[in-house]
């Protein structure tokens, strides 16, 4: 029994640490995953939480609509107190004696169902499901994008942790540098000028290094922000540069058929359309089944039952509102077309715009690379020389910082190819995770 207790006790205490440590990981103390954070975002950012209430909310409209086919039940009371004494009941025949009073009492079982209201419930039903479907839309656009920002914020993060390392390493060769020409310095091999020129230089990085770590610091918030969080957020991946040579026209077919915003405001057009057809239905009679079944009672409890079945319409004749309503509906849908053309040519530039980012990063980052690889051979060169005392601390220096500047180049251009391909992808209506 013994054996099992503790066995107990160490599964739970391995529980809790598991648990400890999952929480740590979200909190900051471990470098997030580009899916642990688009998990983590479509689960707690603001706007996806709105999003997903705004359906709920489509929802119900969509269920008050249906509503209007079905029968409605009431039960209706009354009492009233009159100056004469009163029937219970109408007379049912000439000459029927009947009970009065002053005081009456009534109670009504009541049921109303539409037969025929032009087609306005119909309508009313068939709008609210496109709009239901546009707040469908609206929320996979919303999850599209708020993927889209994550995974930029992410590529950002990244790029900008390799420009830091970047200028760190380059702070580390100085130093290297200031003791090197200090020793040489002391040995009287080289001038008091080249030792202020490199402490000049290191001091400009170390600005420059404060500075990076300010910009990731406003990225770390940025991605909290996204995240739904407040904790100090790291991440961890790879900047991958996989070229790949796209084609606008079908990008943008495929953009019109699946772009979630897109599906979002046609459906909204289309409920519009609908409620033109609703406003329309006041020129047309109304016609609905109504039936009661009551109680009659007065102070002397004498009591009567009435019942009623019947069909009741109402047939418009003079309306002066209908009119300017079905005006207001179709200029509303005129306006509703032209937003969805004016976002059809949104896409196209947005999916262009997208290929050509990806393109001129791609041609960047290649130039770049053998930059690199001829800044790298220069640094060396320049060091050699000046150990040999054939060349000045300022070519070393330039050649420092020309490697430095090359690279974070590389970083941000490969940063901006990852995120110009993501932006793309949500151009054309990629799927959310």
């Amino acid at each position: 029994m013994m054996k099992i207790y503790k066995t107990a006790v160490v599964f739970l205490l391995l529980s809790a640490w598991a648990g400890f440590a999952f929480a740590d990981a979200d909190n900051g103390h471990a470098p997030l995953t580009l899916d642990r954070c688009i998990e983590i975002a479509l689960e707690n950012n603001p706007e996806a939480a709105a999003s997903r209430w705004d359906v709920a909310a489509a929802d119900s409209r969509y269920n008050q609509a249906e509503a209007g086919l079905s029968p409605s039940f009431g039960i209706e009371a009354g009492y009233s107190r009159f100056l004469d004494p009163q029937r219970l009941i109408a007379a049912r025949y000439n000459g029927e004696s009947g009970e009065f009073d002053r005081d009456l009492f009534r109670g009504d079982l009541i049921i109303r169902m539409p037969i025929f209201t032009g087609g306005r419930v119909v309508n009313e039903i068939a709008a609210a499901e496109l709009l239901r479907k546009a707040e469908q839309h609206k929320l996979a656009r919303t999850r599209e994008e708020i993927i889209m920002n994550v995974s930029a914020i992410f590529f950002s993060m990244l790029g900008q942790n390799k420009v830091i390392e970047s200028v760190g390493f380059s702070i580390t060769v100085l130093e290297e540098n200031l003791k090197r020409v200090s020793e040489l310095l002391s040995a009287q091999k080289a001038s008091r000028l080249d030792y202020l020129k490199t402490e000049v230089r290191l001091a400009d990085l170390r600005q420059s290094l404060v500075k990076e770590n300010n910009t990731l610091a406003v990225q770390k918030r940025v991605l909290a922000n996204l995240l739904g969080t407040s904790g100090n957020l790291s991440v961890s991946g790879k900047l991958v540069f996989d070229p790949v040579v796209f084609q606008a026209e079908p990008l943008i077919e495929q953009a019109l058929s699946t772009r979630a915003d897109y599906l979002s405001a046609k459906a909204k057009s289309d409920a519009q359309a609908r409620k033109i057809m609703i406003a329309r239905s006041a020129y047309l009679p109304q016609v609905s089944l109504q039936g009661s079944y009551g109680i009659r009672a007065d102070m002397n409890g004498d009591r009567e039952d009435i019942g009623t079945l019947g069909i009741t319409a109402a047939i418009p004749i003079f309306d002066k509102k209908t009119a300017p309503k079905v005006s207001e509906e179709e200029a509303t849908l005129y306006a509703a077309r032209e937003r969805l053309r004016k976002l059809e040519l949104q896409i196209r530039q947005d999916i262009e715009t997208a290929i050509l980012d990806i393109d001129s990063g791609t041609e960047r980052i290649k130039a770049i690379e053998k930059a690199i690889e001829q800044a790298r051979e220069s640094l060396r060169i320049e060091r050699q020389k000046y150990d040999l005392g054939a060349g000045s601390m300022t070519d070393v220096l330039d050649a420092q910082s020309a490697l430095l500047q090359t690279e974070t180049g590389y970083y941000k251009a490969m940063a901006d190819v990852n995120i110009a391909q993501v932006r793309l992808n949500w151009a054309t209506g990629g799927t959310d995770n």
